[in-house]
């Protein structure tokens, strides 16, 4: 059995599941569920809902941004069903203000940083490289209310380049609006999620995990009734064996698996 067609079968079945149903029972008859996800999650997520829509017919419509931005919406009373961020206290905030099903907090991923040039640009091979003149700006998203930014300064100031390097930085509002400024050029190099590099095909260099607080990437389902059976459905599919495999796939480093590729 192949990983997709593994992971189409899982959909079906926690579907069930999470309705309380068996094999004969029907699926949840909701249409549509509003996932609001890290933007470092698109490709996996993307993949994931193709897969949820194509065995169980309810499309999954995704508002990707920074984990903080999107925490901020929910707390306003933003509609979505289900929230993964690519932090944990963030997922934390919306349980304590009443928007989130405690029940079904889970951490599911943690996420890797690592260096990304375009081309024509030599690749910096350490993070101590970026204060060679030729990276005259270096892309981060905004350490203010993106977890991958927020990393990326850690890790600059860890390396102790920091200082060296604070005025070259230009800020994405989350990490694929980072990521984009460094593939449009308008940035010499930039510290982007793993996730999204491996999805371009293209070359990077892993930052050292040690040199910034743990991305711990957890979720929780925003809404109740039909549309939170089925959130649930989601959320427990990105959990089981066939949606871990895509996330390793792209670089997340499981919960409970193994280290992954380290730095």
């Amino acid at each position: 059995m192949t990983a997709r067609v593994a992971l189409l079968a899982c959909a079906a079945a926690l579907v069930l599941s999470a309705c309380g149903g068996t094999a004969d029972a029907s699926p949840p008859t909701v249409g549509e569920i509003t996932v609001a996800a890290a933007s470092d999650l698109r490709p996996v997520f993307e993949e994931l809902g193709e897969a949820f829509e194509a065995e169980t017919g309810t499309r999954v419509t995704f508002s990707f941004g920074s984990s903080g931005q999107l925490r901020e919406q929910i707390l306003g009373g933003a509609p979505f069903d289900l929230f993964a961020s690519a932090n944990v206290e963030f997922v934390d905030d919306v349980i304590e203000a009443g928007r989130g099903v405690a029940a079904t907090k889970a951490d599911y991923a943690f996420g890797r940083i690592v260096l990304w040039a375009p081309a024509g640009v030599a690749l910096p091979r350490s993070i101590e490289d970026l204060t060679a003149h030729q990276y005259r700006r270096v892309a981060i998203a905004n350490p203010e209310h993106a977890p991958y930014g927020l990393a990326a300064q850690q890790a600059l100031q860890s390396a102790g380049v920091y200082e060296q390097v604070q005025s070259r930085l230009v800020y994405g509002e989350n990490i694929s609006d980072t990521f984009r400024i460094a593939q449009s050029g308008n940035a010499d190099v930039g510290m982007v999620a793993l996730s999204l590099a491996i999805a371009d095909g293209s070359d990077y260099t892993v930052i050292p995990a040690d040199l910034h607080e743990p991305l711990e990437q957890a979720l929780v389902v925003t809404s109740t009734g039909p549309r939170g059976e089925t959130a649930t459905a989601f959320a427990d599919m990105i959990g089981s064996p066939a949606g871990r495999e895509v996330m390793a796939r792209y670089g997340f480093v499981l919960p409970g698996g193994p280290p992954g590729k380290q730095g």
